[in-house]
């Protein structure tokens, strides 16, 4: 662990998650102490989902260094990334992804009220063709991802996305599939602080 005092110490909510327990942070390998004090310091708080997946220490490792990659190796803006995410989570109802991602839609897209369009019906929320072209093919690959055809790659190809961000559709869409999943199944809560975040 970091020699370094955090200015907001890392605390792990015991109700991250309902199905599993949560580990003391003092139990937990210096490796990831290290990274949830540095999401702590950043956020202010320490999400719930490094709570939740501190349960399996190589799972948290493996999880987050795939998700790092997907926001920081990404053909995409954050913004667009944070879309998918909404929208994929809405179409699978995970509470936990709305409310997180919610907050960082509206924190990216500098706009209070799109997570919440986007989570509703994202075929009316207030954007543009080339994004709506982009969540068509994420929530087919979502709902039925037997029905992704070459059209839909061609479509994003028209819309504007190079192939690199076309792969990086489908790799965001795939990931957060996961999460929800997982989030879904352990019953992981989002804490309270991404509810207001962004909203002004």
């Amino acid at each position: 662990m970091s020699d370094s005092a955090s200015d907001t110490d890392p605390e792990l909510s015991t109700d991250a998650m309902d199905r599993f327990p949560v580990p003391a942070f003092d139990d937990l390998p210096d490796d990831l102490q290290d990274r949830i004090e540095e999401e702590t310091d950043r956020a202010g708080f320490t999400p719930n989902v490094f709570s939740a997946m501190a349960y399996k220490p190589s799972h948290f490792r493996a999880f987050f260094q795939y998700h790092d990659a997907l926001v920081e190796d990404a053909a995409l803006e954050r913004e667009e990334i944070e879309m998918i995410v909404v929208a994929v989570s809405g179409v699978n109802h995970c509470y936990y992804c709305n409310v997180a991602h919610g907050a960082l839609v509206r924190i990216y897209a500098d706009d209070p009220r799109l997570a919440d369009q986007l989570v509703a019906n994202y075929r009316t929320a207030d954007i543009n063709d080339a994004h709506r072209t982009m969540l068509d093919v994420a929530v087919t690959l979502t709902e039925h991802p037997t029905e992704v055809e070459p059209a839909d790659l061609e479509a994003l190809r028209e819309a504007g996305f190079s192939e690199e961000a076309i792969w990086d559709i489908a790799a965001v869409t795939a990931f957060y599939n996961l999460s929800n999943r997982l989030a879904m199944f352990a019953e992981m809560r989002p804490n309270d602080e991404f509810h207001t975040l962004g909203r002004e």
